[in-house]
């Protein structure tokens, strides 16, 4: 790999030209990416503590949360500190890595999603049978089958993207290495590594999307012979924004991935980045706790318990 290529280091983009606009977008997603870190780690916090919360949905809630500060944490902080120290270079070891962890991050973010709208299908539409099909072992059997398909994708990208030559430029046009901006920097043929692209989004992004919409289409039918509006209402508030976020993430990764090598403003594919790479996992938080009654109190008890171990503290010293 290392003798196919004659570029040893990558520039990245920056946030913006001027040093006021770099500053400002910097701590714009600063503290998305810290609003992601708190969200998130709220999650992973109460639904492994809460006794109450130990069930597949919160299962998976956990699964997702652990994977959105993952992927979050890729490309956030060190595009943010390359903006503000004018620090444009990576890697070639680097930009591998990053690629790597964002395939695999993306890939099990979109197979997780679809495994959690499959939970929802069979509480709604199947309840009485929900404890014999999404039993303990059913669970980690598929969190560990979706963690293996997402190594195996992303090693093979990763593997097939450095195989390549790199001679044109060393100018990466975004914030972060991705597949598509290195394949516009090759003077290889990059044909096997467009249709790995494609075969990948056709059989993985694309038959997930499938799954996800026809669970909620069977969600939606049975929703809506409840005979409470309110019920009707809470499902279809929580089931809503769910499919804006996975369709935002799956439409703006397609595009990126998928459209013809043209020439593009920078900024466009910077702003399609930050929507598949930045905003789910900071609204995924935001969909699955504000709007839980669960995880709410949950939290609230762990906050008393955090005030009532604080007075006890101030009382003994």
């Amino acid at each position: 790999m290392a003798n196919s290529t004659m570029v040893t280091e990558f520039l990245l983009e920056f946030f913006g030209e001027t040093w006021e606009v770099r500053l400002l977008l910097s701590m714009l997603f600063l503290l998305i990416y810290l609003g992601s870190l708190l969200g998130n780690l709220t999650i992973v916090m109460v639904t492994t503590i809460d006794q109450n919360l130990h069930t597949p949905m919160y299962f998976f809630l956990r699964n997702l949360s652990i994977l959105d500060i993952c992927y979050v944490s890729v490309t956030v902080p060190n595009a943010c500190v390359n903006s503000l120290t004018e620090n444009r270079g990576i890697s070639l070891a680097g930009c591998s890595v990053q690629i790597f962890l964002v395939f695999f991050c993306a890939c099990m973010e979109i197979i997780l999603l679809t495994v959690m709208a499959q939970d929802r299908y069979v509480a709604i539409c199947q309840p009485l049978l929900y404890p014999v099909i999404m039993n303990t072992q059913v669970c980690i059997q598929m969190t560990l089958a979706s963690l293996l398909l997402s190594l195996v994708i992303a090693i093979w990208h990763t593997v097939k993207t450095f195989q390549l030559s790199f001679c044109h430029t060393n100018v990466v046009p975004q914030f972060f290495c991705d597949v598509p901006s290195l394949l516009r920097l090759s003077c290889s043929d990059t044909f096997n590594n467009k249709l790995l692209i494609l075969l990948t989004a056709i059989i993985i992004s694309g038959s997930c999307f499938i799954f996800i919409i026809v669970s909620y289409v069977h969600i939606f039918s049975t929703v809506l012979k409840f005979p409470l509006k309110e019920e009707r209402g809470k499902a279809f508030s929580t089931c809503v924004p769910h499919i804006i976020v996975v369709s935002l993430f799956l439409i703006c990764g397609a595009y990126v991935y998928l459209r013809p090598p043209v020439i593009s403003e920078v900024i466009q594919d910077m702003i399609l980045s930050v929507l598949y790479a930045i905003v789910p996992p900071f609204l995924n938080p935001i969909i699955y706790s504000l709007r839980n009654k669960q995880i709410n109190e949950a939290v609230s008890k762990a906050i008393l318990r955090i005030l009532k171990l604080g007075k006890f503290k101030r009382a003994l010293f």
